[in-house]
């Protein structure tokens, strides 16, 4: 097994095997945690990677031993040309998977077969329809609902991300973890997090404790066990005994996992992000263009990577706002 080459290492030794590439800033839903009220300015065309570029920025970071490439957005399939970008990256011998909202995902289920794709997250943060409309400004959940059934049914493994709002949906995350029961899906809650427009502030956080205590409040601790968490992994893991899913928590906020974060971004422009937080960004686009060397410009930016969340290392740091109302909307990052 290649090892992974100094370029991907930190200066805290961690090794970064895991390239999250987004492919396009746009997207058919307008989540209001995700992209501001009044939209974002889209970089032209010529500015976004072409699947050739993709592909070339792709595949230095494998040839150093990124391992694992998750697809996102925006939303990913309303680019016209991702079934191309699919197979060239399946081509690499990664593991290749995907985050959607699954409005478009039934029409591209032979192609994510065609390229091994077996991990598919979905974002679906209510079960309430109009609440969904709420929150997407779209009314789109029958659809989205019908294609994440579809996607268990061609036995994909599903992972339904949550966004959890005070106020708007932490009443649901028993209705959620009940899908666990029936299918064999991984409901993963995350904590809300600031980005640029989200009106983001901390009395709408559902803290890591505050989930857990409402679990334990609804199913005796005997019934909740803790799973393995894998290497690297970004959430706490448990599942209800005898149930066919699992749940998670994703505590980017309260309880983060930094220490062995194994991540680093593309953003659609051709931007490397070295933290989801970071309001920093080196551009390897315009040098690939220029037949220059990228390698040096990735380490650059894998070694600038601060220890805890770009340096928001208390949750009293988060409370200022100019400590990450700079960073890009998280349409324009990815996730």
């Amino acid at each position: 097994m290649k090892k992974t080459s100094h370029i991907l290492t930190d200066s805290f030794n961690r090794a970064h095997t895991y390239l999250r590439i987004s492919l396009i800033e746009r997207c058919n839903l307008k989540c209001t945690y995700c992209m501001p009220e009044d939209g974002i300015p889209l970089s032209p065309r010529n500015y976004l990677m072409t699947y050739e570029e993709v592909y070339r920025i792709a595949k230095t970071f494998v040839d150093h031993g990124v391992t694992k490439i998750r697809l996102t957005g925006g939303e990913p399939f309303i680019r016209k040309d991702i079934h191309v970008i699919l197979k060239k990256l399946a081509s690499l011998g990664i593991e290749l998977s995907i985050t959607t909202n699954a409005v478009l995902v039934d029409k591209y289920i032979g192609v994510l077969k065609e390229c091994d794709i077996k991990s598919i997250n979905v974002s679906l943060d209510t079960l309430n329809r109009e609440k969904f409309t709420q929150i997407t400004r779209r009314n789109e959940f029958e659809r989205v609902y019908k294609n994440m059934l579809l996607l268990i049914k061609e036995g994909f493994k599903v992972k339904i991300n949550v966004v959890l709002i005070k106020g708007f949906n932490e009443e649901e995350v028993i209705n959620f973890i009940e899908l666990s029961k029936h299918y064999p899906v991984t409901v993963r809650f995350i904590e809300f997090m600031p980005f640029n427009g989200n009106k983001w502030d901390l009395s709408k956080l559902v803290s890591y404790a505050q989930i857990m205590d409402m679990v334990h409040a609804h199913y005796s601790k005997a019934n909740i066990k803790r799973i393995q968490d894998a290497p690297n992994d970004t959430s706490k893991n448990y599942k209800v005994s005898d149930y066919k899913g699992s749940f998670s928590v994703i505590s980017s906020v309260t309880n983060p996992f930094c220490d062995s974060c194994n991540r680093i971004r593309l953003t659609a422009n051709g931007k490397l992000k070295n933290c989801l937080f970071s309001d920093g960004e080196e551009d390897v686009l315009t040098p690939l263009r220029q037949g220059k060397d990228i390698e040096p410009i990735i380490h650059r930016n894998v070694m600038s990577k601060k220890k805890i969340r770009n340096g928001l290392e208390t949750i009293e740091s988060f409370q200022e706002q100019d400590a990450h109302s700079k960073n890009r909307s998280m349409i324009a990052i990815g996730g």
